[in-house]
């Protein structure tokens, strides 16, 4: 006799246990998680922005070099580029799932 779930979180987890071969590993143990991995992704994209800033300002007051100013403020660009691109990507497959059919 089965035992009842009481979350699809935990049913999903069992069967994804119980599907396992020997020598496999558990997702849990294969490294870091899709959240994981999204959030070292925006917190890196945040800093990377900060850094532009701050050499923005550091080369209003005169204190950066106007080179590495325009490459801080180049890689905070490409990287709000990116985010954009991410986002609209996300944005597209949300409303494909939206018309998919029950």
């Amino acid at each position: 006799m089965a035992v009842p779930f009481t979350s699809a979180a935990a049913a999903y987890a069992n069967a994804a246990v119980q599907g396992l071969k020997p020598g496999m590993k558990t997702p849990a143990e294969e490294g870091e998680s899709f959240g994981d991995l999204l959030r070292h992704a925006a917190e890196e994209s945040i800093d990377t922005m900060k850094a532009g800033e701050q050499k923005s300002i550091e080369g209003i007051v005169g204190k950066a070099d106007l080179a590495d100013v325009v490459t801080a403020v180049s890689n905070a660009e490409v990287t709000l580029q990116a985010v954009v691109n991410v986002r609209d990507r996300v944005i597209t497959a949300y409303q494909e799932i939206l018309r998919m059919p029950i």
